[in-house]
């Protein structure tokens, strides 16, 4: 005969269950509430912002990138170096995204950041680190996780910061420390979404500090962002944390345009 616990353990898996269904059915009829994306029902246990099925359309790239900064090749072809970063390395010592900016990740980034749905950080850290849970040489050795900071005043404006968000969430999955408070930004910058790639670099130039270099001293950081297009932003931010004593920089990001 099974055991008193195995027997509680039988009859509490089942009442779980049964009062998280009655929950969401009740949540569903006070409150209904549709994927932002496909307009279908969010009527399943723990679906938020978008339904299951518009977040099994979010998949990981494909395509072979350099293996220094991560852009993803066109071509056919393994990993390899490309040919910007043979001629000169940039200051982060390896960088990958999951995926290219579009379709359904584009959207659910759209919601994220500009449309205040925070709860989608937990749905995309996830899918950074399941994305990249074979890239064994980006994870080894980490020390700490640090994100890519939001000014304060625009950090006011959004309500939050999207890429402290993830990297919580990468780092809990993870189980590595997050020191959101290590790198700030100190100069608000104009949106690097309007300008050209040197542009860019100039718009981003001295915009940041490290601010308790002692967390990073002669430790292996893993930056965190959620869009990477020219490299310009997570650039500056390396090279800075380098000047301030760390050993490596890593960076990760959701989506690559």
């Amino acid at each position: 005969m099974p055991g008193k616990s195995g027997i509680r353990d039988g009859l509490i898996g089942p009442a779980r269950s049964a009062l998280q269904r009655g929950a969401k059915l009740v949540e569903l009829a006070l409150f209904p509430s549709f994927c932002k994306l496909c307009g279908t029902l969010l009527e399943r246990a723990g679906e938020r912002v978008l339904c299951a099925g518009c977040l099994q359309k979010i998949v990981p790239e494909t395509a072979s990138s350099c293996v220094c900064c991560g852009r993803f090749f066109d071509g056919e072809g393994g990993p390899h170096a490309c040919a910007a970063c043979l001629e000169r390395k940039p200051p982060f010592d390896r960088h990958r995204s999951c995926a290219r900016y579009r379709g359904e990740l584009k959207d659910a980034l759209l919601l994220f950041k500009y449309r205040r749905f925070r709860s989608l950080g937990k749905a995309l850290g996830r899918f950074v680190v399941e994305s990249l849970a074979e890239e064994i040489v980006l994870w080894d050795g980490v020390d700490v996780v640090i994100p890519v900071p939001l000014h304060p005043r625009r950090r006011r404006e959004r309500g939050f910061d999207q890429a402290r968000v993830l990297a919580r969430e990468i780092g809990r999955l993870r189980k590595l420390p997050v020191a959101a408070g290590v790198l700030r930004k100190v100069r608000n910058t104009a949106p690097q979404t309007s300008l050209e790639r040197e542009a860019r670099r100039a718009n981003v130039r001295g915009a940041y500090e490290v601010a308790r270099s002692d967390r990073i001293r002669g430790r292996v950081v893993l930056l965190v962002d959620d869009v990477f297009t020219t490299d310009s932003t997570i650039r500056e931010c390396a090279a800075v944390l380098k000047r301030a004593g760390a050993r490596e920089v890593r960076a990760v990001t959701v989506a690559q345009a």
